[in-house]
């Protein structure tokens, strides 16, 4: 699944320790998601696309097949 999650969080000036704060997340899972070496759980997910204010599907896109 590839994710738009780095180009948000740049956009806001956060460092990936910044918004792991802020979802209650390790800095390494902010990079594993970044680095699509992790597709993160349901919950997760909306908090991410509730701190940016976007649906999920905006945020989180479905591999090119």
């Amino acid at each position: 699944m590839n994710n738009r999650l780095r180009e948000l969080r740049e956009e806001r000036g956060w460092s990936q320790g910044q918004l792991a704060e802020q979802l209650d997340v390790s800095r390494q899972t902010i990079n594993a998601l970044e680095t699509s070496k992790y597709d993160p759980s349901l919950p997760l997910a909306f908090r991410i696309a509730h701190l940016f204010g976007e649906p999920i599907e905006s945020i989180f896109l479905p591999d090119a097949d």
